[in-house]
């Protein structure tokens, strides 16, 4: 089936391209996720045109999400957690704590940009990656301390 994405999808492509997706992903997830529209005449020429506007709106997202960027390169965040024996954490510290943290830095920033391999368990200094777009990420020092 051919669609045309209404939002970035990942491994799929980005607002406004047109992509050949399984019939099965199109009717069972994309579509009723509002993701995608089906690609008819009527709505291929109605995306060249909103190609045009989008790809102005995409170029000031991404100075937008460059210059925060530099921002969180240059700041950190601390976590506090109870830790137990050793100093291993009750519990773990995860994405959404991180953006906890960042919002209430001054910064929004969604969980789902905030790249976690695996939560964190372990008091320190921890380098986070924050995919803000496919092409812009920042890296994100968070400090994971002793709750007093």
């Amino acid at each position: 089936m051919l669609v045309i994405l209404r939002e970035n999808v990942e491994n799929l492509g980005i607002t406004g391209d047109l992509v050949k997706v399984s019939d099965g992903y199109a009717r069972n997830f994309l579509l009723p996720r509002k993701l995608v529209v089906v690609a008819d005449e009527k709505n291929v020429a109605s995306i060249e045109h909103n190609k045009r506007l989008l790809e102005k709106k995409r170029v000031a997202q991404k100075a937008d999400d460059e210059e925060l960027a530099k921002k969180l390169e240059q700041f950190s965040c601390t976590i506090s957690r109870k830790v137990g024996d050793q100093d291993r954490l009750f519990g773990s510290v995860s994405s959404t704590d991180i953006a906890a943290a960042l919002k209430a830095g001054g910064y929004t920033v969604d969980k789902r940009s905030v790249s976690l391999e695996t939560p964190i368990k372990t008091l320190g200094v921890h380098t986070v990656t924050l995919k803000l777009q496919p092409e812009v990420s920042a890296n994100l020092k968070v400090w994971v301390v002793k709750e007093e």
